[in-house]
């Protein structure tokens, strides 16, 4: 779950991280009464979740009261790379004399969490990545042990940050780290860094992505999600618990088991079909939910045919049986749909799908192929 540049910044402050004495505003009226109070110049900043907002218009400079409503009238009537701008930032502007990027994120082939940083910072920074990597500069971190204060060091004189700085960006480390930790990031990215020219540091900008299996553990960043930037249908199985991602195919998957999900979207790809999405209904899943995924699968236009590919332990196929004609009988499909059902109860509900005209097959290759061959790929 990807948060809003306030919303990072929000939390940072909360661990000692410098951040600008900005405000959230959903009109212009409320961007000009901002701007009053925090006192011109000020910088008009797009609230959407995708990078390049400056290169795309939604990021102004305004040195008046006006100025700052009449961009922000303008801002908010953006979208920006298909998603609207509901929200601007009105953050005091800064006297920068330079910009670093600092950040953490996982490192999965080290098995740990990585600190980065770079003397090259700003809105270029994914450039600096492509063609001089060396230039950034990385430090993985022992979960158990946390961010160290040589470590800290280390990145300092590695993107030769002069040493008055380094104690405040030693306590700006360790407070990222935290937040990192904490909130159960996984990222979290400070870009830029500045050293302003009232010789401090300040987080002028801020992003993190939340571990959605760990949001149990924190009700109060859940509410912070943004729908704008998923899929409906994804916000929609969400509600009923269930693992959706829509993806660009013609055949819709529905599966038990995230294991046994990807193995079907590969066989599916072996014999030279796409899958729509990757589906897992979990184990224990009811008639409910089977039809609730059912009426998320085929909301998806693009859809072509239906695979159904249960493996009854825990999830009764009857149940699956029963899930997939409540579907059948409220949204009426006229795709083909392919069923394989092997395990509890599979037998019964093979007779309970038997009269609804439904493809069966008694391998995952052979409904994979069939799947294909319905959908016309």
């Amino acid at each position: 779950m990807k948060l809003h540049e306030y919303q990072s910044k929000q939390i940072f402050s909360r661990y000692g991280i410098p951040v600008p004495a900005g405000k959230v505003a959903a009109s212009a009226d409320e961007a000009r009464q901002a701007a009053d109070e925090i006192g011109c110049p000020v910088v008009i900043k797009s609230q959407v979740l995708v990078g390049g907002r400056g290169k795309a218009g939604g990021i102004k400079l305004a040195r008046s009261v006006r100025e700052a409503e009449e961009l922000a009238s303008q801002i908010l009537s953006m979208d920006i790379k298909g998603l609207p701008v509901r929200k601007v930032l009105v953050d005091p502007a800064a006297n920068i004399e330079q910009e670093i990027y600092l950040g953490i994120t996982n490192d999965r082939a080290a098995r740990r969490p990585v600190f980065m940083a770079s003397a090259a910072g700003g809105v270029d920074i994914e450039e600096v990545a492509r063609t001089t990597p060396e230039k950034i500069i990385k430090v993985h971190i022992d979960p158990l042990l946390g961010l160290r204060d040589y470590q800290a060091r280390d990145i300092a004189i590695g993107i030769d940050l002069p040493k008055e700085y380094w104690k405040q960006f030693g306590e700006i480390c360790r407070g990222l780290w935290r937040a990192y930790m904490e909130c159960d990031a996984t990222l979290a990215e400070i870009n830029p860094l500045v050293i302003l020219k009232e010789q401090s540091l300040m987080a002028l900008d801020g992003k993190m992505a939340l571990d959605d299996n760990a949001l149990f553990r924190h009700p109060e960043l859940a509410e912070m999600r943004d729908l704008d930037e998923e899929a409906p249908a994804e916000t929609e199985a969400r509600k009923y618990g269930l693992s959706f991602i829509k993806l660009d195919g013609q055949i819709g998957c529905m599966v038990n088991g995230a294991g046994l999900a990807m193995t079907t979207m590969d066989i599916v790809k072996l014999f030279g079909g796409e899958p729509a999405n990757f589906l897992d209904i979990g184990g224990g899943a009811g008639a409910d939910k089977v039809a609730a995924a059912m009426r998320i699968i085929l909301s998806d236009k693009n859809v072509k045919a239906i695979l159904f590919n249960v493996f009854g332990g825990i999830t009764r196929c009857d149940e699956v049986a029963r899930g997939i004609l409540a579907a059948l009988a409220e949204v009426k499909p006229a795709i083909p749909m392919i069923v394989r059902l092997v395990g509890t109860n599979a037998e019964e509900g093979r007779k309970l799908l038997a009269d609804a005209n439904m493809i069966t097959a008694d391998t995952l290759a052979d409904a994979a192929r069939k799947s294909v061959a319905a959908a016309g790929a």
